[in-house]
This record gives C-alpha cells, structure tokens and sequence, in this order.
C-alpha cells in the first residue's frame, strides 16, 4: 500500500472522530430492509458496520423487514400476496407464516451475520418482554387488513437492558394486542416507535433509493420536518417514500434527534452517513 493510501485513510478516521465522540453511548435505530437483506454482499457489509458502531461505543437497534421473503414463501405455499395502501392484507393463515418467516428465519439470519461479523446479537420479536403491544389497524375507508396491527405501547426496557450489556437487539416487526394476537406491523412503523420510545439519537431507513427524492428526481440532503411535510402536501414526493418521509417526520418531532433516508444499495451507507461530514440520503430534523 502506497503511503498515499495510509495517509488517506488516517485523513478519513480524522473525519469521523467529532462524530465518534458526539455519538458515543447514543441510541441509533437502524429498519434493516429492500436490498441490503437480500445482496450476499450487502448483507456482510451492513453486519460488519453494525458491529463496528457497537465496538466503537454506539447502542445499535435493530428492526427489520422480509417483505420479499414472506413472498417467496407465500408463493411456495400456493398463496396469494395482497396489499393495500402498500400494507399486506394478513389473514390468520398468512399470519402464521408472516410470524415463521420474520421471528424464524430472517430474525436468526441476521443475528448469524453479525457473530460472523465479531458482533453479540440477540433476535427477538415485539411479543417477547411486552415490546410491543398493537392495536388493529384499517385501510383507507376503514377496510380490514386482518392481523396487521398500529403500535400503541411500546415498552423498551429489554432493549435497554441488551444495549447497555454491550448487546445488538434485532427485532422483527410482530406485536400482540391487549387479548394476546399477534400482527403483523410495517418495519418503518415498529422502528420509528421504538426510536421515539428509546429517546434515540438517529432513525435510519435503508431503502432502495438515494433518498427523499424532488418530483424531479433530485435528492434532498435535508429537511425540516415542516419542509417534510409541505413536500407531501405538495405532491413533491412520490409513492412508498411518502409512508417513510411521514415515519421521519413523526419521530423527528417527538424525541429523536434527526432521522434518514439512505440508500442501502451503498456498501457501508450506515458509517458514510454517521461518520462523515457530507452524508448520504436525506437527513430530516424536527422543527
């Protein structure tokens, strides 16, 4: 290696020491989805950054998706995927498989990756210690979306409790309601509440984007949340980002420091984000 190439990288660890030290022994809850779960590549890359964040004195949470996973077993079992206002329709049988496939598989891949990576996880779902304890949630014009379910109580003393010990929590997005069901919840949703419920510093979305796109395509690197909610109210902002700028907006103005957008395609996003003075994908702060 060239001396160039040493220099340059003691230029970049100088870079991100304000960061390091603004940071440090900080909440920061990551909604792990799209892509970066899918890529084998992406995946190690995302483990080895969670487990530098812990290393390094940050409390990483995570809560992820498995929307195509549960799709792909749907489909092997014969049946349908159906969604409404980009929520899937889960009936008790679909249910059964949403839970299997989520606190089963996806949650124990995950905290695989980050052992393989030097990290201490520990998978759970918002049944377990209370976490999470829902309401049933409508569709647009009240239709029913069967077992899908709106966080209403979040209670995070477990999490605490791992974070403080030196644990990763990865959390699948299930939760039970006041006689003991259980649903299914959005990822965003379940991450955001979780965020504001931990007083986090951070909410980071990966998603399969650059961002928070213009309707021109242009990114912002920045908005207020009441810029945030004009772009919508304006229609500058398009489809499935409009569920996660409203996430943003919500947990900016009720806790969290400053929640983001980023492009989970990107390996390494999470520390080129934190850790850098430009940033990736859009940032969105409380008023």
């Amino acid at each position: 290696m060239s001396m160039d190439r040493i220099i340059e990288k003691a230029r970049i660890l100088v870079e991100a020491l304000p960061y390091m030290r603004a940071f440090y022994d900080k909440t920061i809850v990551i909604k792990y989805g799209g892509a970066s779960m899918v890529d084998a590549k992406l995946k190690a890359s995302f483990a080895t950054d969670v487990t530098l964040l812990r290393f390094i004195g940050l409390r990483p949470v995570i809560v992820h998706g498995g929307g195509p996973q549960i799709g792909k077993m749907l489909e092997r079992l014969g049946m349908e995927s159906k969604f409404v206002d980009g929520l899937r329709v889960t009936d008790d049988e679909t249910m059964e498989i949403v839970e299997m496939v989520l606190g089963g598989h996806v949650n124990a891949e995950i905290v695989s990756l980050i052992g393989r990576a030097g990290g201490q996880a520990v998978g759970l779902t918002g049944k377990d210690c209370g976490l999470m304890r829902v309401t049933r949630r409508m569709g647009a014009g009240g239709q029913d979306l069967g077992r899908v379910g709106s966080p209403a109580h979040v209670d995070v003393s477990v999490l605490i409790t791992m974070t403080k010990n030196g644990l990763i929590p990865v959390v699948a997005p299930v939760g039970t309601d006041d006689s003991g069901q259980t649903y299914n919840v959005n990822a965003d949703v379940a991450a955001g509440k979780i965020a504001q419920a931990l007083d986090a510093e951070k909410l980071m979305l990966l998603t399969d984007v650059e961002g928070v796109l213009d309707a021109d395509g242009k990114l912002w690197p920045r908005l207020t949340a009441a810029e945030a909610r004009a772009a919508i109210a304006d229609r500058l902002v398009q489809g499935g980002m409009i569920p996660k700028l409203e996430c943003c907006i919500e947990a900016s103005t009720h806790g969290v420091r400053s929640a983001h957008v980023i492009d989970g395609r990107i390996p390494h996003a999470l520390l080129l984000e934190i850790f850098t003075d430009g940033g990736v994908g859009t940032l969105v702060r409380g008023e």
